[in-house]
């Protein structure tokens, strides 16, 4: 086998430029469904389960996709894989904005989905061509830059839709996404394979892809768990026997999809764990705050509109927005485990105070601001300090799972705080003692993470 060419040490900040538009313009296509969920079921008269099934199918594609595409990165090369990557979101973009019917938007979201890839694989190219110190910063630049798209997504896409029509708001960011990728493919040098002489683990793909879409199944059934308690039975020891599968292939696979010697790391599992409570809490705020403007209780609420919730909602989109950057900075300087232990502090006092005062606009604004500042900071510093803790032939592998991780997070704040909603909910109007209990168990998981933060620094420098 020919041995490739060493890769330059170094690229100019146009191809980083490059990577981190890629990473905004995406989080823009990424979230522009959930504020248009509504208008979506108007136009295309779908029904509440099909509603439900479009709002988590990305987050299904992407779960499956990026563990993926980070292993192929590690293997091909992160910029091969990136650019055919971008081609499957590109033309998932293409298909929702065009989609006449519910199933081929279906179609095109599960398309789209794939972006979730696109985090590790900028990651790898980062620690590729930059030094430590550097990597660091730009890691966050491209994960705050995928938050702050994604803010700006959910903040434009209403008025996209409305002003122009629903197939517009996705054609204008995928438009975005095919010029950033013809960007990066002039400005980012190729990356030299990796270990383009191992086979690819197809046992362990099929075997982590079952678990982690059996997982989504039953995240997505947690409001109805009363309801459907064998179903939800059944897909709990699925998952079971799943993971005891998966777990037995990839110990006696000779390239395992996931090195389970990598999960064993202190500093690898617990960047897990913590990256899940963090954003467990963020999914909770993320849910109940707008629903707290818009609800229009005895003595709390707000019964404010979609365009003023907006308006709400724009600092903690900007705060989301220079999470990233700052996380990566904060990392650089004073070390991931001093950042990530401040960003919980702040997130668990925070929903502490929302618990006992929200009776005016201004505290969930700044509330939502601190949280989504402090949620960015954590989940920057926990992607830094997970690349930086394993050798750069493991980089995208071990980066995609904290992005699965984020995902799962996510789908499980949003559906237990449904849950208990649903559950609180009279004649129509949550109670606010539904609030309460949300904001009460986001600050009690946040807080609990930091059990896990002690672990941080063990087998890994900083």
């Amino acid at each position: 086998m020919t041995t490739p060419l060493a890769p330059p040490t170094r690229i100019g900040k146009p191809a980083v430029v490059a990577l981190g538009l890629l990473a905004a313009v995406t989080g823009v296509l990424e979230s522009v469904v959930a504020p248009t969920l509504p208008l979506l079921q108007r136009e295309l008269s779908m029904n509440p389960s099909q509603g439900a099934l479009l709002s988590i199918a990305m987050l299904i594609t992407g779960a499956l996709v990026a563990p993926v595409a980070g292993n192929l990165g590690d293997r091909y090369g992160g910029k091969r894989v990136l650019i055919r990557l971008m081609t499957v979101v590109s033309a998932g973009g293409l298909v929702s904005s065009l989609a006449p019917n519910v199933p081929v938007l279906l179609l095109g979201q599960v398309l789209q989905g794939a972006m979730v890839g696109t985090l590790p694989l900028s990651i790898i190219l980062v620690r590729k061509y930059l030094s430590s110190g550097e990597s660091q910063v730009a890691i966050g630049v491209v994960s705050g830059l995928f938050i702050g798209g994604g803010m700006l997504g959910t903040l434009i896409a209403g008025p996209i839709a409305e002003g122009l029509s629903r197939h517009w708001m996705f054609a204008i960011p995928t438009f975005a996404v095919i010029v950033v990728t013809l960007c990066v493919q002039v400005l980012m040098p190729n990356d030299p394979p990796g270990r383009t002489d191992a086979r690819i683990d197809w046992p362990g793909l099929a075997l982590l892809s079952g678990v982690l879409l059996t997982l989504m199944l039953g995240l997505s059934m947690a409001p109805e768990v009363g309801s459907r308690p064998l179903v939800l039975g059944a897909l709990v020891v699925l998952l079971a026997v799943l993971v005891a599968g998966w777990i037995v292939v990839e110990r006696r696979s000779p390239a395992p999809m996931v090195d389970l010697r990598l999960l064993a790391k202190p500093a690898i599992w617990s960047s897990y764990v913590i990256t899940f409570a963090v954003c467990v809490g963020t999914a909770v705020s993320m849910f109940l705050v707008p629903q707290l403007f818009s609800v229009s209780g005895d003595g709390y609420g707000f019964a404010a509109g979609s365009t003023d919730i907006g308006r709400y909602l724009l600092p903690g989109a900007v705060a989301a927005a220079v999470s990233g950057p700052l996380g990566g900075v904060a990392s650089r300087r004073f070390g991931s485990t001093a950042v990530v232990t401040a960003g919980i502090g702040v997130m668990t006092a925070t929903f502490a105070a929302l618990a006992f005062v929200h009776t005016e606009v201004w505290h969930l604004v700044v509330a939502k601001a601190l949280i989504a500042l402090a949620s960015g900071v954590c989940i920057t510093a926990m992607v830094v300090k997970t690349a930086t803790s394993v050798d750069h032939g493991d980089t995208g592998t071990a980066t995609s799972l904290v992005l699965v991780t984020r995902v799962i997070g996510f789908a499980a704040g949003a559906q237990v705080s449904g849950a208990f909603l649903t559950a609180g909910t009279v004649s129509g109007v949550p109670a606010e003692s539904a609030f309460v209990t949300g904001f009460v168990i986001a600050g009690v998981v946040t807080a609990l993470s930091l059990l896990a933060v002690r672990t941080l620094s063990k087998g890994a420098k900083e």
